[in-house]
């Protein structure tokens, strides 16, 4: 008959310390907790009563009749799907043969899979669902899968913009007055063949940009482009493409993926350890002016690519309110107050909605604070009467203490507005909805998150108020009916296309 096993004391001590654990540091707090409830005298704070949960003031926004009717005009797509998965198919081939030749000059032998080109991609249901309306529905599966996916998915490739290629070598860096960091961006492809514009962290979110800085020298700020794809989508203009932050491994998502050369040249690890890059050209041509991951990990906003220009060709057009790139020059419109009927008087100015747009696009730049606008885009395809697409957000939301009134010239100039615009202006203005609580809500969502401080967020509803007050004074001037236009009618051109069609 075995005897008695010697290590069975010990197994019987063990299992009572961790019983007596559990006890002290699981059961005996939650204990004390319930007895705190019912005991009168325990000197204890109990805790609050919970709370009824209201309905979440986003929910509740978009909720609100104004966010659930149907925009002017027919619902008509940018794109057709067919001619569409057909283009990309052909990118992506082109795209696999070429990374395939790359690695065999490398002599990489390991495989790598093609990127396949799916139907479902999120980025490609996005291009699929602009329309006339905006870049994208109010209730969009495909953004909320957008937005996770490039925050998620890894990267494959990593380049140089269009418009830093254009310019490499031609830079004049004696020429610069401010390291202003405008083309430190990068474009980055994912696994899925979508493609995002990267804009690397440069100010940290308490700073206020110096206010003897001029508008055309200061920093691109990553928060700024995400938070202006927030506050654009709470106003339903829903014309910034969407906008995300994340966390990126300079090392693992860029400098191991890309085939630039340049690019694999600017990177270099810093005193502090910490692997670095900067923009070759233009004016970026200096390691002080490098932006530094901790050590690798790098903040950086993402912003969805529209569809390419072979498919849906835009236009550029020169802003009429812009401003002087000057020291001391001024425009017309700055020293003119009856500049507006000039403008009127040009096409298409005359006879379209390019005008209301021009000031939805100046409310909404004056509520970032943003005097870059220098140029608009907007897609051929929907002619005159075509949305206005409010690109290159990043020098939004440098000034939390100051409101530059200037850039709401168009409005004040030419004192007319959309009634829809109007209309969901004053609904973030009462309490229930108010600006800076939905759109502090919205930017929780961020993985950045808080993407704005505090102050900015205040700075909205201070800046709503003086918008308001600025159609208040043009319909004491000229009366609401000539100051605020009707624009739930369908467009002209849009009728023609439609009689045309029948």
């Amino acid at each position: 008959m075995p005897g008695p096993r010697r290590d069975r004391p010990a197994v019987l001590l063990l299992l009572g310390a961790l019983l007596a654990a559990d006890l002290y540091f699981h059961l005996w707090p939650r204990a004390r907790r319930e007895l705190g409830r019912l005991s009168p005298g325990c000197p204890c704070p109990a805790p609050p009563a919970a709370l009824p949960r209201a309905a979440p003031a986003l929910r509740r926004l978009f909720a609100h009749p104004l966010y659930r009717g149907s925009g002017p005009g027919p619902a008509e797509p940018l794109l057709g799907a067919r001619e569409a998965l057909r283009y990309y198919r052909r990118k992506a081939a082109r795209w696999n043969r070429r990374h395939k030749l790359y690695r065999e000059e490398l002599n990489l032998t390991s495989p790598a899979a093609p990127l396949p080109l799916r139907p479902e991609a999120s980025w490609l249901q996005f291009h699929l669902g602009i329309s006339r309306d905006g870049l994208y529905p109010r209730s969009s599966p495909a953004v909320s899968r957008l937005l996770r996916d490039m925050r998620e998915l890894a990267t494959v490739s990593a380049d140089y913009s269009q418009d830093e290629k254009a310019l490499l070598g031609a830079c004049d860096c004696s020429q610069i007055v401010k390291p202003s960091g405008v083309h430190l961006k990068l474009v980055l492809r994912f696994q899925d063949f979508g493609k995002a514009m990267f804009k690397p962290m440069r100010q940290r979110r308490e700073e206020e940009t110096p206010e003897d800085f001029f508008y055309f020298v200061d920093f691109q700020r990553h928060n700024a482009e995400i938070a202006a794809f927030h506050l654009d989508r709470i106003l339903d203009f829903r014309r910034v493409p969407p906008t995300v932050g994340r966390l990126i491994n300079v090392t693992k998502d860029i400098l191991e993926v890309t085939k630039n050369e340049v690019l694999q040249s600017v990177f270099f690890v810093s005193p502090a350890s910490n692997v670095c890059f900067f923009a070759k050209c233009p004016y970026m041509c200096k390691t002080e002016y490098a932006v530094c991951g901790n050590p690798h990990l790098l903040e950086g906003s993402l912003s969805a690519f529209l569809p390419s220009l072979n498919l849906a060709p835009r236009l550029s057009i020169p802003n009429p309110w812009i401003r002087s790139y000057s020291f001391d020059g001024k425009e017309e419109w700055e020293v003119n107050p009856l500049y507006c009927n000039t403008v009127r008087e040009i096409y298409p100015y005359s006879n379209s909605n390019r005008l209301l747009n021009i000031v939805d696009m100046a409310i909404f730049d004056f509520l970032i604070g943003n005097m870059d606008r220098h140029h608009y885009e907007m897609f051929t395809k929907f002619g005159d009467d075509g949305f206005l697409l409010h690109l290159d957000n990043a020098r939004g939301f440098g000034r939390h203490s100051h409101d530059e009134i200037s850039i709401l010239a168009p409005l004040s100039q030419c004192c007319i507005i959309k009634r829809t615009t109007l209309l969901r202006l004053r609904l973030l203005a009462e309490p229930e909805y108010r600006l800076s609580d939905v759109m502090r809500e919205s930017l929780l969502q961020d993985p950045l998150a808080p993407v704005l401080t505090e102050p900015h967020l205040l700075a909205l509803d201070r800046r709503l108020q003086l918008i308001l007050d600025a159609v208040g004074k043009c319909i004491d001037t000229f009366g609401e009916a000539t100051v605020v236009a009707n624009d739930t009618a369908q467009p002209q051109s849009a009728q023609h296309r439609a009689k045309a069609g029948t």
